[in-house]
């Protein structure tokens, strides 16, 4: 029997060229290339670049794929004490960055999470930052922490009070995947209720890129390029991705967003075979076998996979010979299965290479187009087979009718593969009841929105501001129901801190200009730190009293009863108790036209 799919419901990232989900997806739309030579802040290409690879300690290629400004953080902002945020691995903060905004992106307000059975599930695997600090003598007692690769899922489950499993994987370059694999089974199992699952790469030492060039692994021409007939190996990355994974129909209940659905997983082992780094074809199709069966679904049917595809010359081919094997089975010539892989955009980022995928594939499938994959000219010998039922996407490409099924393949050099089955967001993703109780867009429109956002410094809520109004300008049309959707979202699904902002706007060109000012520093409407950031325990919720005593009127508080439920809950409650009381239904008296005229009703004896 199939498993209940798994909903990704957030997604938080950092990879070369893009530092949202918003600005990948615009990269890989686009089909652009975020490769560039190694910056001075990593190390010294000048020094360290030899195209002769019998000079030791050198390595054949100048390129790479890297993140800005990992070296600013904000320990204030998670609680840490500034003393002891350079002693942190930048994997570490970058993560702690990348799960909050997937928290915030899912809708999940991390202070309601504390105490859950949240799973956390992290690859990891590289120790650059703790080569570099502990190269000197370390006085410091945060350094142990701060440079232990189990701390980077620890640490999230510290920080956000998360009580299921957590732990740290490192199956070299199928580690986030792997990671992912994990948090579904325990998904799965009910030993967590939700997870987060992803992967960090951070490159800071030019030792392994010298190594795996000698090991022949290493592009000199800097540019992966997948399953292209001129290939010559891959590029290194940085990146840090995660995704908010919950069992679908308890998503669909909380009317959570939905990007994709993830229908199986399966990992696997190479075992013995022609070399300890070498690919094995068999256990590549035995889990690519294993992934489609659990899922309860026909190879056939597989419109794209999104390919491992590293560029090498061993590597390729191997993989080709697999999908080819098992995507063959049952399907028609003219209709090939598109491959493709991220690794041309953004090099190959390791250990978070396979979620790098992941969220590649759930931005396609959310935004119903397939991305090129680049740097593809000429397919590579065996593509060339007419048998071969596979296809580079080199073009962005419609998915075309459903269903919309896809697949993401990462591999470890050391043998441990694993592939996870990915389907199209249902077309119905809020259930009715989550619908009637607290979504805007089932309502009368609002004659205004009001847009409240807060930060923990006025600088912070500036930016924030900023970057709301490029959400604005992202999306060229928003209806009154995308409005007040956006609106309903930051009150309701994200933290409030002491510096806040409220907008009222009927349109998004108003809310735009209001957020463009705050941006700029001209008007704000900032609520001060009360009590030494302190709110005061006397300070009450706000609430609406209706009086009575000759002050009601026909039709009073009906855009109330329009647009928010709990009052038009506790209306309706009132209505329900005094109906057998009145000959007229209280809604009848005072919202005539809401309900028809009600039949007359005997005299009361």
């Amino acid at each position: 029997m199939p498993l209940e799919p798994i909903a990704i419901i957030g997604i938080g990232c950092r990879f070369p060229g893009a530092d949202s989900p918003s600005a990948f997806w615009e990269l890989l739309r686009q089909g652009q290339d975020a490769i560039t030579e190694v910056p001075k802040s990593r190390w010294d290409i000048q020094q360290f670049y030899d195209p002769d690879l019998s000079q030791p300690g050198k390595a054949n290629t100048r390129w790479g794929g890297f993140l800005e400004a990992i070296d600013q953080f904000d320990p204030l902002f998670f609680g840490i004490a500034p003393r002891e945020a350079p002693t942190m691995d930048p994997q570490q903060r970058l993560l702690l960055e990348v799960a909050w905004e997937a928290f915030e992106d899912a809708g999940l307000v991390p202070e309601r999470l504390r105490g859950s059975h949240t799973g956390v599930y992290i690859g990891i695997g590289t120790h650059d930052y703790s080569i570099r600090l502990w190269q000197h003598p370390v006085s410091d007692p945060y350094a142990t922490t701060g440079t232990g690769n189990c701390i980077a899922a620890n640490r999230i489950s510290y920080l956000f009070d998360l009580k299921g499993p957590s732990l740290a994987v490192d199956t070299a370059c199928s580690s986030s995947l792997v990671a992912v694999h994990l948090a579904c089974q325990s998904l799965w199992s009910g030993e967590s209720t939700l997870a987060l699952a992803g992967g960090v790469n951070v490159l800071l030492l030019p030792n392994v890129t010298a190594g795996f060039s000698k090991g022949g692994f290493m592009s000199p021409s800097g540019r992966c390029k997948s399953f292209d007939a001129s290939a010559d190996g891959y590029v290194r990355s940085e990146g840090a991705g995660v995704v908010v994974l919950k069992p679908l129909s308890q998503a669909q209940a909380d009317g959570d967003p939905i990007y994709a659905v993830i229908r199986a997983t399966a990992v696997n082992q190479d075992g013995f075979s022609h070399g300890m780094a070498a690919p094995n074809p068999q256990a590549q199709m035995a889990v690519l076998r294993q992934a489609y069966q659990r899922a309860g679904v026909n190879p056939a049917q597989v419109r794209y996979v999104e390919a491992h595809g590293t560029g090498t010359k061993m590597g390729d081919p191997v993989e080709l010979e697999a999908l080819g094997a098992v995507l063959s089975e049952g399907r028609l010539a003219e209709q090939p299965c598109l491959i493709g892989s991220v690794k041309t955009n953004i090099g190959h980022s390791e250990t978070a290479a396979g979620v790098a995928g992941l969220i590649k594939l759930a931005l396609s499938l959310k935004y119903g187009q397939i991305p090129p994959s680049l740097h593809y000219q000429q397919p590579t010998p065996l593509l060339q087979s007419a048998t071969l039922p596979l296809q580079v996407n080199d073009r962005l490409t419609d998915w075309g009718d459903r269903p919309h099924i896809a697949g993401v393949n990462s591999f470890g050099f050391g043998g441990t593969n694993a592939h996870v089955v990915v389907e199209g967001a249902p077309l119905v993703e809020v259930c009715p009841q989550a619908q009637a109780e607290d979504h805007p867009k089932t309502q009368t429109v609002r004659p205004q929105h009001l847009l409240t956002l807060s930060a923990k410094s006025g600088a912070a809520l500036r930016s924030l501001a900023q970057r709301y109004q490029q959400r604005l300008d992202e999306q060229a049309q928003w209806s009154p129901a995308d409005l007040a959707d956006l609106c309903f979202s930051t009150h309701a699904r994200r933290s409030h801190f002491h510096h806040r902002l409220a907008i009222a706007a009927t349109t998004a060109t108003e809310l735009q200009a209001s957020l463009a000012a705050v941006a700029a520093g001209t008007t704000a409407t900032e609520v001060p730190n009360l009590s030494k950031g302190v709110l005061p325990q006397s300070i009450s919720p706000v609430v609406f009293l209706c009086t009575g005593q000759g002050s009601q009127a026909v039709g009073m508080g009906r855009q109330l009863y329009d647009s928010q439920p709990v009052f038009r809950r506790a209306i309706d409650r009132c209505a329900a108790i005094l109906e057998a009381y009145l000959d007229v239904p209280l809604l009848q008296v005072i919202y005539p036209d809401l309900v028809p005229a009600p039949t007359q009703r005997a005299a009361k004896s």
